[in-house]
């Protein structure tokens, strides 16, 4: 056994390895209960050592079998719980970074910015947060392309337009240029009066007829006593310059965020409408985030003129903000005669 002993330590000091602690190792195994390491057992870690390719000035600790450091044994369980708690922490540090590199995300951002392109364009609207599902799985979603074909027609109601003169807040809200109303303006549709509280601008316009689109478009918005919107879509083609439009282009902002206060009795949106206010009506949704449905739509007909400067002006700020056409999945759609 001595002998066998020593030829394990001349191996180690061939190898370049400090016989000192495998000494200090079996002193301190001789002080356990556990049996210390035979010399076959010393052997057969000096030769792991040496086809492991220990390099020189190392040094070799060998220790028992099924032993920790300090000669208690291991748990098997402890060490699963190690490898689980390991496997975790590199886990959400691997997801940190993703989101570092993906600066763009909306959970990254804070907050569920939508576009009209890129990664938060209409296309992903749906899943930018929990409130703007509809846009994904809504039924009765906004805009359409109105076929005349298979538009219901016959007789209808005239909306009853009651314009008077009036001011404004004029907003760009990043998305498009929008008057904020002040004074008492409405109409009057299927028995009931809905307010007039805003209109904003499209370029081009999100409707289409027979499949046709036109430069730009105004939608007014308007909303009831019992808290339903009703929608008047005015078509707008590039001709003679808008006099209203100049009005409200003359206070445009500069920037988003940015309101500018229009004088009193500024303008009169009568003034904004066709003369010819036959329409196509239909239930639908808001065109944007969070796409609320149960929307009374009016498309006029008669499409009313810019110029090519009023719309450049617009266009220079708000290039496309126009949302795809949506199926129309078995709606209605009156055609109003």
């Amino acid at each position: 056994m001595r002998h066998r002993a020593a030829r394990m330590f001349a191996l180690m000091a061939l190898a370049g390895l400090s016989a000192m602690p495998l000494m200090l190792a079996a002193q301190e195994q001789s002080k356990k209960p556990a049996a210390p390491p035979t010399a076959k057992e010393i052997g057969q870690q000096v030769r792991q050592a040496l086809a492991a390719g220990v390099t020189d000035k190392k040094e070799l600790v060998l220790g028992q079998a099924g032993a920790s450091a300090q000669g208690a044994p291991v748990n098997p369980k402890a060490s699963r719980r190690y490898i689980r708690a390991k496997a975790a922490a590199l886990a959400a540090k691997r997801e940190s970074i993703e989101e570092i590199m993906e600066p763009a995300s909306a959970q990254a951002m804070g907050e569920a910015h939508w576009d009209y392109d890129g990664p938060s364009g209409p296309m992903a609207w749906g899943r930018l947060k929990p409130e703007f599902a509809t846009c994904a799985i809504g039924q009765r979603q906004s805009p359409i392309n109105i076929d005349d074909s298979v538009t219901l027609r016959g007789p209808a109601e005239a909306i009853v337009f009651d314009y008077n003169t009036s001011s404004a807040t004029v907003v760009n809200n990043g998305h498009t240029i929008q008057i904020d109303v002040i004074g008492d303006n409405g109409i009057m549709v299927r028995g009931s009066r809905f307010q007039l509280l805003q209109l904003h601008f499209h370029h081009p316009s999100e409707e289409r007829i027979n499949h046709r689109g036109f430069p730009m478009v105004a939608h007014l918005v308007h909303k009831n006593y019992m808290g339903q919107l009703a929608v008047v879509a005015v078509l707008l083609e590039v001709g003679e310059a808008n006099p209203v439009i100049n009005k409200f282009w003359t206070y445009m902002p500069l920037g988003k965020g940015d309101r500018v206060a229009m004088p009193p009795g500024s303008f009169d949106l009568s003034q904004m409408l066709p003369k010819d206010q036959r329409y196509y009506q239909f239930m639908g949704s808001l065109t944007t985030p969070p796409c609320t449905e149960d929307v009374l739509w009016m498309i006029l007909k008669q499409p009313v003129t810019l110029s090519q400067a009023q719309m450049r002006m617009f266009a220079q700020q708000f290039p496309n903000n126009a949302r795809p056409v949506q199926p129309i999945n078995g709606r209605v759609i009156r055609d109003a005669q």
